[in-house]
């Protein structure tokens, strides 16, 4: 069983920044790869970007590329989303996600296996 714990979100304006973490339990964290997904009022939730568990690879949603970008630090088994020039349509709940995966990384939500709480992200216009 994995633990997801995400925080850092927050009330930002239009343009600011923020960075959230995730962090996790358990001592694998290093064999997972990480997702982080965002879920507006009404919306389904969207994937936004993943890393593999090297960190070596990332893919991003064609709405934050250039904007966010994913990393983790696999010492202090966390993942982080740097978010930058942030804009409305940004404002949702992100979650993060993980799945048990040395070679692949995944942009759907039906492929992770485990997810935390959740972070409200909202930006002001």
């Amino acid at each position: 069983q994995v633990q997801l714990v995400e925080s850092g979100g927050g009330l930002v304006q239009a343009g600011d920044s923020l960075r959230l973490s995730c962090t996790a339990s358990g001592r694998t964290f290093s064999s997972y790869v990480m997702g982080w997904f965002r879920q507006a009022p009404g919306k389904e939730r969207e994937f936004v970007a993943t890393i593999n568990w090297s960190g070596g690879s990332t893919y991003y949603a064609d709405s934050v590329k250039g904007r966010f970008t994913i990393s983790r630090d696999n010492a202090k088994n966390t993942v982080y989303l740097q978010m930058n020039s942030l804009k409305p349509g940004d404002t949702a709940v992100y979650y993060c996600a993980s799945r048990q995966s040395y070679s692949l990384i995944f942009a759907s939500p039906e492929a992770y296996d485990y997810w935390g709480q959740g972070t409200q992200v909202t930006v002001s216009s």
